[in-house]
Parts: structure tokens; C-alpha cells; sequence
């Protein structure tokens, strides 16, 4: 039975017309229910597409400023504002965590420094002692939860993904230096001045433009196959990273989900929002007359810090202070210059200084663990600009 035809609104580029047709092939061929799609390119928005119904039942339509929970592509978000600090000279990236949040240090942990929280060798990717279900909802419960726990490796000798970890963890030595949680400061300094829709903690009024999420195929936070099967072994540190405490797909809905804040894994995004955040990094930190950091912070932050196997997702991850890098060995169609964050089911946010190019595509249909949805747009997106650059 043929896939129901999904009239796709918007605008795009003359340029771009394979991105927008393998945009309607998410639709047709690749399970996508409501989704949209932005990309800037010299701070000009050349792509923006939207369709496809916000609910399950299909019977409110994806518009062009629907927001939707985009799970880890909210450590994106949480990574600026670290570098942010960093290029303000208020936080030292190498300095140990202790120096701003003295209590971490308990259990050995002292020589574990900010540039470990942000590429993922602390070696806390999940705490080690067992927390209640509810602490998800808790930064205070957590943080005191991380302070008591041990290290599962010597921080430095090995990566891997702290999938709920990063945020806590981040979050903490930011409201140590700021007094501000992640939510209030990436309200105050990110998504104000950009204009953008990017919250964590999304306040009730934004129901009404809020997407259900979906429940997955595979459940596997931007993993591999090799992660889901870990993921699946309740001996596994996978499985105690993903489960201590858990963050069921069904809890996504609820509003106690959207209205905490859970820096790793609740951010609410529209397409839009996450184009303009990743637009203003593409150009060296600036997006209109916003900066948000300097250049030479853009780089820094950008810049590879660890390739190696990730014992979390069982596979090959590059990683920058706090941003997903393209692994080209994987299949990844991005240029070497891009960077940015993927979250569980599909969402990915992400700039390219060398095009000039701010990229978000949000969806609701959680996918499988190997997703070809935002790949095939980036692969659509990258021969356009080919393209384009040899005219």
C-alpha cells in the first residue's frame, strides 16, 4: 500500500530542489509523520520546508513554528553556552571541575577537568551509585548524585557518551559560575538575543505548538547496532547509562517532561530555531548583530579533541568541546568542517563555517537506530553546494 501523499509548505532556493525532494521522500519512503527542515547560508535562510501532521492521529498540521523535544540535540545548545563562559573569560576549559564545584571532588574525581565534561572522558557517564526514576526531573538531585559517585574510568584515557551525564554535569559548573540554570541562561543569552526557539524547560503557553513525540523504532540515543545490543543487556554500562535514571520515549509527552529541565535530553526546538543558533556559529559566532562568542571561540570550540571507539555506543564517535564531529568512515555525507548535535530519534542541528551554513531538521517519528533521514538531507544538501561552488 503506497505511502499517503504529505503536501510539503514552504520555501527553498532554486539550488535546492534535490534537498526539498529528499525531504518529501522522509515522508514517502522513510517514515517521517511531521517534521521540518531550515538551512542558512551566509545568514540568508535558503531552505524552509515543513509538513506532515504534529499528533498521531493527523489531525493538527506541522507548521512552520511547531516546536517538538529534540533529546540530545539540546547538548548542542549546552556546549555554546560552556564556550560561551569560556570566551568571557569566566570559565577555564582546562581547569579542574573542583575549582568551581568543590563538592565533585569527593570519591577521587579531583582530576577531572571541565574539557572532560564537554568530550565525554570524565568517565562519569552515569553515576555510579543507583538513583530514583524521579531524579531525571531533579538537577539538585543529581548533581548530588555525581558528587558521591566514583569514575568508571581515569578521566582522559578513554570516551564515551555520557548521554544524560553531559548536561547534569555541564550544567552544574554553570550554575556554579553564573547562578543561572541551563534553561535561564540559554534563554538569556542564546535564544533571546537570536530570536530562536530553543528552550529547556518549556514553559506551557508552548503547548499549543508542541509535537507529540512518537515512540521508536530502536530506542538507541544516536547509536549503532553493536550500542543497541548493549543497550538490550541490563549487565551492560550502555544499559546503566540509558537507565540510571531512565528516560522513556512515553515520558516526552508529558508536561512534567517538557517543563524541567534536563540538559542533555529535553531541549524543544523548531527547525528554525536550531538553523539560527547554528547559523550565527557558521560565521564565526555572530548572526545580524548578535554575537554570541568570538571567532577564535567558534574555533576552539569546534575544533577535534577525541576520535577514538566510544564505549557507550560501541562505535567510532569525533568529538570537539562538546559538539558531534563527522566520522566519514561511517557514512556520515557532512563536510569536515561541520559540527554541531544529534538527539535520540532523528533531530539534528549543525553549522559548517567552510559553506557559511546553519543547519535544523526537527521530526516527531523517532526512528531506528540507524536513521537515513537527516543523513540524506545533508547528502542532498552537500552536492547542492558542490554544485553551486564550482558555477
Amino acid at each position: 500500500m503506497a505511502a499517503p501523499t504529505i503536501e510539503i509548505s514552504g520555501t527553498w532556493h532554486g539550488d535546492f530542489a534535490g534537498v526539498r525532494e529528499e525531504f518529501e521522500r522522509n515522508f514517502s519512503e522513510r517514515g517521517d509523520v511531521g517534521a521540518a527542515l531550515v538551512v542558512y547560508i551566509d545568514g540568508e535562510k535558503v531552505i524552509d520546508l515543513w509538513g506532515g501532521h504534529r499528533n498521531a492521529a493527523g489531525t493538527k498540521p506541522w507548521e512552520a513554528d511547531t516546536l517538538v523535544n529534540v533529546y540530545s540535540t539540546t547538548k548542542g545548545w549546552l556546549a555554546g553556552a560552556m564556550n560561551m563562559l569560556a570566551d568571557r573569560g569566566e570559565l577555564e576549559i582546562e581547569a579542574p571541575v573542583t575549582k568551581y564545584w568543590p563538592e565533585f571532588g569527593q570519591n577521587g574525581k579531583g582530576s577531572v577537568l571541565v574539557r572532560h565534561l564537554l568530550t565525554h572522558e570524565a568517565g562519569l557517564p552515569a553515576p555510579s551509585v543507583d538513583v530514583p526514576d524521579e531524579a531525571v526531573y531533579d538537577q539538585d538531585a543529581m548533581a548530588r548524585a555525581l558528587e558521591q559517585s566514583t569514575l568508571y574510568w581515569e578521566p582522559g584515557t578513554n570516551q564515551g557518551y555520557h548521554a544524560a551525564t553531559f548536561g547534569w554535569l555541564n550544567a552544574e559548573v554553570l550554575r556554579r559560575v553564573t547562578g543561572m540554570s541551563a534553561g535561564a541562561f540559554v534563554r538569556k543569552n542564546i535564544a533571546g538575543p537570536l530570536d530562536a526557539d530553543l528552550f529547556i524547560g518549556l514553559p506551557e503557553n508552548e503547548d499549543a505548538r508542541t509535537a507529540e513525540m512518537l515512540v521508536p523504532v530502536a530506542s538507541a540515543d544516536s547509536g549503532s547496532r553493536p550500542a543497541a545490543a548493549a543497550l538490550a543487556d541490563p549487565t551492560s554500562l550502555t544499559y546503566r547509562v540509558f537507565n540510571n535514571p531512565p528516560r522513556p520515549p512515553k515520558a516526552a509527552n508529558t508536561r512534567r517532561w517538557r517543563g524541567a529541565e534536563i540538559p542533555s535530553s529535553n531541549g524543544h526546538a523548531s527547525a528554525e530555531g536550531l538553523a539560527r543558533y547554528y547559523a550565527a556559529l557558521s560565521l564565526g559566532g555572530k548572526l545580524g548583530g548578535v554575537r554570541l562568542m568570538s571567532e577564535e571561540a567558534v574555533t576552539n570550540a569546534a575544533r577535534e579533541r577525541v576520535t577514538s571507539p566510544d564505549a557507550i555506543l560501541v562505535m567510532t564517535t569525533s568529538r570537539s568541546l562538546g559538539f558531534m564531529l563527522p566520522v566519514a568512515e561511517l557514512g556520515d555525507p557532512r563536510g569536515p568542517a561541520a559540527f554541531g548535535h544529534a538527539g535520540m530519534g532523528g533531530s539534528l542541528g549543525y553549522a559548517d563555517p567552510e559553506y557559511r551554513m546553519g543547519f535544523g531538521y526537527v521530526m516527531n517519528q523517532m526512528g531506528p537506530v540507524v536513521d537515513l533521514r537527516s543523513r540524506s538531507l545533508s547528502k542532498a544538501l552537500y552536492k547542492a553546494l558542490g554544485t553551486r561552488s564550482r558555477s
